[in-house]
């Protein structure tokens, strides 16, 4: 059989052409035991909120690209999702460890939530998480991937600390909160508000840590994350179930983990933070005898200024799959 195009010289008939599946997504999340998933336990250990967020980046068959660039076909494989957080994890360790591992994998979409083990270590400095978050960032898009991030709460406040103690935690988590937003914008990150009131005050969100969500606050930051990543035109599938699977831990269950592993954590935590914490107290109880308390405010937010000011310039930034 022949066909002829502009009444010209024949031409073999074309074999048509099946409708391509596009790349899977790549899914990416860097941070600590928050991304980890502490404190949303599943049978055989812990989900979390980066594992909830990746079942909803998969598109039902026959949708099309929310953003109208692919039209309705065939539906999207499910996304290649790889968890490199670590608990524990420091911004240092996301750098050094858990970035190149996820430039290899080469991630559409990148999450880089880290910052409160730093505000809980002796060896807090402003100036070095800056370098390392901020080189994190330059990496991942610099290839074209699509940061998530998140300012978190004090954790101060979610332990209930005497205020001596808090307060200098609280400086320290604003420092941190301050640098992220700074980044965020930078680097064109979806940037999530995790340290309003509300979230910090609405104890059904988190687990009996008093640290960590639990399964609602996961799916909560799940379901947020999917908002935003939609109002870009960059998500595929129908955004996470909010409503928890299990009911919340009871107080007998909470109590039972404070004299347990709330214990041990603090055991952990006595040879690194506690000298420097109970040092940083006895200095806030002098300022505030004295009336000087503003000045740890200032010298916190000079070292910040220092620390920001001292970045290198952002190279400008690559589109997704460049």
């Amino acid at each position: 059989m022949t066909v002829y195009v502009n009444s010209q010289a024949p031409q073999e008939a074309a074999a048509p052409v099946e409708p391509s599946v596009p790349r899977p997504l790549r899914f990416a999340a860097l941070g600590d035991s928050l991304t980890a998933g502490v404190g949303d336990r599943v049978d055989g250990g812990w989900r979390g909120w980066a594992v909830l967020l990746a079942e909803a980046l998969t598109p039902a068959a026959g949708d099309g690209d929310p953003a109208g660039r692919r039209p309705p076909g065939p539906a999207a494989p499910a996304p290649a999702f790889r968890n490199f957080a670590t608990s524990g994890a420091l911004t240092r360790d996301v750098r050094a460890v858990q970035t190149p591992a996820a430039l290899a994998f080469a991630p559409d979409i990148a999450s880089v939530v880290v910052g409160v083990n730093d505000t809980l270590r002796r060896s807090f400095d402003i100036a070095s998480i800056a370098r390392a978050l901020d080189e994190v960032c330059a990496a991942l898009t610099a290839r074209g991937t699509v940061l998530l991030t998140a300012c978190l709460p004090d954790p101060g406040v979610m332990l209930g600390l005497p205020a001596p103690l808090a307060r200098p935690l609280a400086r320290r988590q604003r420092a941190v909160n301050t640098l992220v937003h700074t980044l965020s914008a930078r680097y064109g990150a979806v940037h999530l508000h995790a340290a309003d009131p509300a979230w910090v005050a609405d104890r059904s969100l988190w687990s009996a840590d008093r640290l960590h969500p639990g399964e609602r606050g996961h799916r909560m930051i799940a379901a947020q994350f999917h908002a935003m990543l939609t109002a870009r035109g960059l998500t595929l599938g129908p955004p996470p179930p909010r409503e928890p699977e299990r009911p919340p831990p009871s107080r007998t269950e909470a109590l039972l983990w404070l004299a347990t592993a709330g214990a041990g954590w603090m055991v952990r935590r006595s040879t690194d933070l506690l000298p420097e914490l109970l040092w940083l107290a006895g200095a806030e109880v002098r300022h505030l005898v004295r009336g000087t308390a503003a000045r740890l405010d200032l010298r916190a937010e000079l070292a910040l200024n220092r620390a920001l000011t001292a970045l290198p310039p952002a190279a400008p930034l690559a589109r997704m799959g460049e």
